[in-house]
C-alpha cells in the first residue's frame, strides 16, 4: 500500500494518500475535533463498515440536526455522505458553516450513474463527513451518487429529516454479523419526532405531537412496524424497508443498478427488486426487519401536506405493482410470490378503493331498502375491533418493550386514537387512495414538496 503524507494541510491536521483506490482524495487523520469525537464503546473489527447516504434537497431546516445525529452515532466505522440533490435554498450554505466544509481537488475515476457532479466536500471537522453537490436528479439519483462514492461494504438510507438514535446501528446491522454471508438488507422503526426535544441530534425527550392529526400518525407508525413489519418477517416475506432507515449490502445493490429513477417510492421498488433478482439467481439470501433500532423523523401536520404525501405513497405503490406484476402469486418467487405479494396487493392497493367503494354504496344502500342493518352492524363493529385491536397491539407492543412513551396519559392518547382513527380519518384516507390512482392513471409522476418545520428544541 503506498501512503504518503502531505504538507499542503496545516500542521495540526496531517493527510495522508491511500492510493489502492479512487480514493486518493485527502483524509483529515485528527484524533478528535473541537466539538470533542462521540465516545465509541463498540470498537470490534468484526463490525462491518457503514456508508450513511443522506439525501437533501432544501432541507436547511433540519440537516445540521440530521448529519450531527449520524456523526453522533455509536459505530465503529463510519462513512456519512451527504448529497445535495440540487437545492435552492440555503441547505450547503448550512453544511459549509457548521462543519466547516472544504472542496476535495480530485477527480473521480469512475462513471456515477447520477446527474452531473459539480463538487466533493469533506469536512475539516470530522474526517468523515463527505458532502457531494450536484444538479438535481430526484431522491434515487441522490441515493446512486451515495451509494457509489461510499467504499463501506455497507450503506444506510436515510432522509434528511431523520435522526437516528445512537446505539441504532448496531443493532440494525446484527443480521449481517448473524448471517454475513445471506443477509441483503435490514430495517428499523421508525417513530414520529414532531413536538420532541432534540439537542445536538440526539432525542431527548420524548413527547406525543400536539396535534391530532401527527398524533394519529403516531399510533399509525406503532401499528405497521410492531404489528405489519414485525408479522412480515416472522413470515420471511419483508417487501417494504422504510426509506427513512434501512441498511443494505452495497455490492447487492450495485449489482441491480442502483435505486430506479422513475419511482417515486424507491424505498418500496428497491426490496421488491433485491427479492426478484435473487429469487431469478437462485442465491439464498435474508432481508431482515429488527424492532430495536429507532429513528425519528418529523411527519405533517397538515391535512394537505399529509395528502399529498399519501397520494405519493399510494402513486408509488401502484406503480411498484404494477412494474412487478409477474411476482404476483408466482411460486418461482418463494413465499414472497405466491402469498406476500398478493396478500400485499389485495389489503393496501386493492382494499382501500373497495372500502371507499363501500362509503358510497352503503347510505345508497340504505335509501332504496337494501340494507341489512343487524349484518352491517355486525360487519362494522368485526371490522372495526379488529383494526383497533392492531393499532393498540402496535401500542402495548412499544410500552412492555421500550417504553419510549412512559406517562401514562401519553398511552391512553395513543390508545384513544387508535379507536378515534375509525371515524373520519380511515374514510379520507379512502378518498386519498382514490384520489392517488386517478393521479397514476393521469401519469403524474410529480413528488410533491414535503414542507419542513425543523426539529423541535423546546424547554418544558
Amino acid at each position: 500500500m503506498a501512503c504518503s503524507s502531505s504538507a499542503t494541510t496545516p500542521p495540526s491536521t496531517p493527510a495522508i494518500y491511500c492510493c489502492t483506490s479512487w480514493r486518493c482524495w485527502s483524509f483529515a487523520t485528527t484524533s478528535a475535533s473541537p466539538s470533542g469525537t462521540p465516545f465509541r464503546e463498540f470498537t470490534s473489527p468484526f463490525y462491518p463498515g457503514i456508508g450513511i447516504v443522506l439525501p437533501a434537497y432544501n432541507e436547511e431546516a433540519t440537516i445540521v440536526e440530521s448529519v450531527q445525529s449520524m456523526l453522533s452515532l455509536n459505530y465503529p466505522e463510519i462513512e456519512v455522505v451527504v448529497v445535495n440533490d440540487g437545492s435552492t435554498d440555503a441547505t450547503v450554505e448550512r453544511l459549509v458553516e457548521h462543519f466547516d466544509l472544504e472542496p476535495v481537488d480530485a477527480d473521480i475515476p469512475f462513471e456515477v450513474p447520477a446527474e452531473e457532479i459539480h463538487g466533493v466536500y469533506r469536512s475539516r471537522i470530522y474526517e468523515e463527513l463527505l458532502v457531494v453537490d450536484k444538479d438535481n436528479g430526484g431522491k434515487s439519483d441522490a441515493l446512486n451518487a451515495g451509494l457509489w462514492l461510499t467504499e463501506m461494504p455497507l450503506f444506510c438510507a436515510v432522509d434528511s429529516d431523520t435522526v437516528i438514535d445512537r446505539e441504532a446501528l448496531l443493532s440494525l446491522v446484527r443480521p449481517f454479523l448473524e448471517a454475513p454471508t445471506t443477509a441483503v438488507a435490514s430495517g428499523g422503526v421508525i417513530r414520529v419526532a414532531n413536538n420532541c426535544r432534540i439537542e445536538d441530534g440526539v432525542v431527548k425527550d420524548v413527547s406525543l405531537p400536539k396535534t391530532g392529526l401527527a398524533g394519529l400518525q403516531v399510533m399509525e407508525y406503532l401499528r405497521a412496524f410492531y404489528s405489519g413489519r414485525l408479522g412480515l418477517n416472522r413470515l420471511n416475506g419483508l417487501i417494504l424497508i422504510s426509506g427513512a432507515f434501512g441498511l443494505f449490502q452495497t455490492e447487492t445493490v450495485r449489482e441491480i443498478g442502483g435505486y430506479r429513477h422513475d419511482t417515486i417510492t424507491e424505498d418500496f421498488d428497491i426490496v421488491v427488486r433485491l427479492h426478484r433478482h435473487l429469487k431469478e439467481t437462485d442465491r439464498e439470501y435474508t432481508v431482515d426487519f429488527v424492532p430495536e433500532p429507532v429513528a425519528w423523523t418529523e411527519v405533517p401536520s397538515t391535512r394537505r401536506v399529509l395528502g399529498r404525501q399519501r397520494r405519493r405513497w399510494y402513486r408509488g405503490m401502484v406503480e411498484t405493482v404494477v412494474t412487478h406484476r409477474r411476482m404476483v402469486g408466482n411460486p418461482r418467487y418463494g413465499r414472497v410470490g405466491w402469498f406476500v405479494m398478493p396478500f400485499f396487493v389485495m389489503a393496501e392497493t386493492v382494499g382501500p378503493l373497495i372500502e371507499g367503494i363501500g362509503y358510497v354504496l352503503l347510505p345508497l344502500a340504505w335509501y332504496f331498502g337494501f340494507l341489512n342493518v343487524e349484518f352491517f352492524l355486525a360487519f362494522f363493529l368485526l371490522t372495526t375491533g379488529f383494526g383497533i385491536f392492531l393499532s393498540w397491539f402496535g401500542v402495548f407492543s412499544e410500552v412492555w418493550s421500550f417504553n419510549r412513551y412512559d406517562s401514562p396519559w401519553q398511552v391512553l392518547r395513543l390508545l384513544w386514537y387508535g379507536v378515534l382513527e375509525n371515524f373520519g380519518y380511515r374514510q379520507w384516507k379512502t378518498i386519498v387512495a382514490w384520489q392517488g390512482l386517478f393521479e397514476y392513471l393521469r401519469g403524474v409522476d410529480t413528488w410533491g414538496a414535503m414542507e419542513r418545520t425543523g426539529f423541535s428544541t423546546r424547554d418544558d
